[in-house]
This record gives C-alpha cells, sequence and structure tokens, in this order.
C-alpha cells in the first residue's frame, strides 16, 4: 500500500461504526459541497490569497469585483503557486518557477514564458472551483460535479436579504467534527459558567439541561434543500442554575432579570453549520461554520445575522454594536471557552479510538442523530487522493 492508498481512518474502527461510518470516514469533511472559504473583507481587489479546505491547498483573488479560486499547484512540477506569486497581468497567474501562466476564470494553461512556442500550451487547464459571495463570506465549492444551488448547503434563510450580518473566522487545533458536535452538545453549556458575558448581558445561561419529557429532534434530509438536525430545547429540556453534589448546591448561576431569555433552538446543518436562535441577544442568530482545515484543524467562522435590518443605516449600526459588544462578550469571550474544550478533545478521537472509547449520556441523543444524517447526506467523501490531487 502506498502513501496515496494509505486509508485516512482505522478501517478496524470503521467497521464496527456501521451506523454512521461515513461521518467517521469524513476526518477531512465531505466534498462536493459548498464551504465559506474567507471573509469578504479578507480579500481586497487585485489581492492574491491563500487557504487550505479539506486539506487542499487553493489560490483566491478579486478580479473587477469577483472572485476566482485555483488550485495552489502548477501542473508542471507540482511546486505551490502561492510559494512566490506572480501575476503579470491581472487575469492570470504564473508559476515562479518555469513560467508556466494559467486563466484565473478556467484554469487554462495560456502561455508558458519560458517557451512560448511549446505544444502544452492551450491544452491543459488547472483545477477551478465555483465561488459565490453572501452575507460577508467567500463561499468556495469545493468538488468535481455541478454545484447545487448555494442555499442547499446553509441553514434555512440564512440568506435573508433582511439581515445585516457581521463575521470573524479564526483556526482551531481540533477536526471538524469535534468543533460541529461541541456546538451541538447540549450539556456543554457547563464550560460557559464563568464566562464575562453571562453577567455582561444579564444572559439566562444554564449550567445544563435536564430531561423534561422524550425529546423530539427534527430531522431534515431531502436533498433538494438543507439537511439538517433541530433541537427545539425549550420543549424537552429544563434548565439548571443550581448545581448539586449529594444534595448539596456547589455551583449556582442567577436566571437573568432582562428580556434576553435562554437559548431555545439550536439546529445543525451539513456540511457542518451551527445556528443559534436568541443569542447573543434576543432579535440575532447566531451561525457557526466549522470547515475542515486539514485533519487536525477547522477554521471557525462565527457570523451573526440580526432579524429585521433592511437600510444601510441598520447595517452600520449593528456592525458598530457587533465589534464594541459582541464580538468581545459573545465570539471571543464565550466562544472562546469552546475552542479550548474541542483542543482538549482532539488528542482523545485524533488516533480514531476516541470514537469507540466515548461514553455518551442521554442529553447526547442529538448527537447520534446528527452523525447518522451526516453519514446520510454528504455528497462524497474527502480522501487523500484528493488532496493530492489524483483521485
Amino acid at each position: 500500500m502506498n502513501a496515496q492508498s494509505k486509508p485516512l481512518v482505522n478501517p478496524q474502527i470503521a467497521e464496527k461504526l456501521r451506523d454512521w461510518r461515513r461521518y467517521f470516514e469524513a476526518k477531512l469533511g465531505f466534498r462536493d459541497h459548498w464551504y465559506a472559504a474567507l471573509l469578504s473583507t479578507d480579500i481586497a481587489e487585485g489581492e492574491v490569497q491563500t487557504t487550505t479546505l479539506l486539506g487542499e491547498q487553493l489560490l483566491l483573488r478579486r478580479i473587477d469585483g469577483k472572485v476566482f479560486a485555483m488550485k495552489d499547484q502548477c501542473l508542471h512540477r507540482g511546486v505551490p503557486l502561492s510559494r512566490k506569486v506572480e501575476t503579470y497581468t491581472k487575469d492570470t497567474i504564473t508559476c515562479w518557477y518555469h513560467g508556466w501562466t494559467y486563466r484565473w476564470s478556467d484554469g487554462l494553461l495560456c502561455d508558458i514564458l519560458t517557451d512560448p512556442g511549446s505544444k502544452m500550451i492551450g491544452t491543459r487547464s488547472n483545477k477551478v472551483y465555483p465561488v459565490q459571495e453572501a452575507k460577508g463570506l467567500v463561499f468556495v465549492f469545493l468538488g468535481d460535479i455541478d454545484p447545487p444551488p448555494l442555499s442547499t448547503d446553509l441553514p434555512p434563510n440564512f440568506l435573508d436579504q433582511d439581515r445585516a450580518a457581521y463575521g470573524i473566522r479564526r483556526l482551531v487545533n481540533s477536526n471538524w467534527r469535534l468543533g460541529a458536535e461541541n456546538g451541538f452538545d447540549t450539556t456543554h453549556i457547563f464550560i460557559h459558567k464563568d464566562s464575562p458575558y453571562v453577567t455582561g448581558m444579564d444572559a439566562a445561561v444554564p449550567l445544563g439541561f435536564a430531561s423534561a419529557k422524550t425529546p423530539n429532534f427534527k430531522v431534515f434530509d431531502d436533498p433538494q434543500n438543507p439537511q439538517g438536525v433541530i433541537d427545539h430545547m425549550h420543549e424537552h429540556y429544563r434548565p439548571v442554575f443550581d448545581a448539586t453534589i449529594g444534595g448539596e448546591s456547589v455551583v449556582k448561576l442567577k436566571a437573568a432579570t432582562g428580556k434576553h431569555a435562554t437559548i431555545h433552538t439550536v439546529s445543525l446543518w451539513m456540511p457542518g453549520i451551527l445556528s443559534v436562535e436568541n443569542h447573543p441577544d434576543y432579535d440575532i442568530i447566531q451561525y457557526e461554520f466549522y470547515v475542515p482545515y486539514d485533519e487536525d484543524k477547522h477554521m471557525y467562522f462565527q457570523v451573526l445575522e440580526k432579524l429585521d435590518s433592511p437600510t444601510e443605516n441598520d447595517e452600520k449600526a449593528f456592525s458598530a454594536v457587533c465589534k464594541s459588544l459582541h464580538e468581545p462578550l459573545a465570539l471571543r469571550g464565550f466562544n472562546d471557552d469552546d475552542l479550548w474544550a474541542r483542543e482538549a478533545s482532539q488528542e482523545f478521537y485524533q488516533d480514531d479510538w476516541g470514537w469507540i472509547d466515548e461514553q455518551l449520556m442521554e442529553q447526547d441523543q442529538n448527537l447520534f442523530i446528527w452523525r447518522r444524517l451526516a453519514s446520510k447526506s454528504g455528497r462524497s467523501l474527502q480522501t487523500l487522493e484528493h488532496v493530492k490531487g489524483h483521485p
């Protein structure tokens, strides 16, 4: 078995996890989906940026306002074009090694500066990927099929035009699945008990959620529409504000006195996007994108959308309050707890055995439902062969 055909995950464990095997095998994520690649503000006109999606290195450039994406590898000798970016015209990029030149629009090898008469010119194309921009994000379709509408790979209503949006991104040292499951994990709320967000926002963030009745999760698995799992937490959980050991209170939080009620609906959508309603304020929805970077890291996009913000002035006002309040208190102060929790989980799951050794409890039912849905709904698996460029 050569390096290119080496299994990405332990096949012995994969056989044991038959109920959600494809999710387990998706260490690099699911191919043939739209993924957030950059913030729109990350790439100015004429600028070339690099990023990594599902283990693949990409180059992006904005030309006349439109962003294009190309595989960051020269066809000739396989070197990264980004090692020394050379763009002699706005529509092309030239390899610094031997002068092979590609068009951003279609990847065509349009010139070879060191041999302008080469018969190779016009007969080869580098891999390019479809790109769309929406809500301040640059989305790339990483795949080999005709891309479906962008809306099928986003939570419902994310693209609504009457919402203002504000986002940040950062790289997290854990696999993307640990990010997604951390966000959807019902009782992980315990790690946020010391967050400055709790007092700063007068937020009713409980220590946990006890079962109040039989859970009723809604599963959406129509491939023509967004596919995900909705957990209406307010319908079957009772928020816990007083934690006890042996009947004695050991940790206690005050319920909020303001208008910001407890988070009541959380959902997780393919290919790995969390939606949290009523957070970080009553008229805001927080979205979290867990984008596979490589086997051990994911790019974490956090986007806040304010409902009913149709005017430009509304958008400016929302951006200002996000920068001064919601980003420091919620996106960073609150969610920083999630970052180190995911990174602390990485070692346990890194060799694959964590998926066997974990001992989940009653409140983790939603994770099993998510794993089964992802196994069913992922259009194809990203493999090491895709990363190397010869699937």
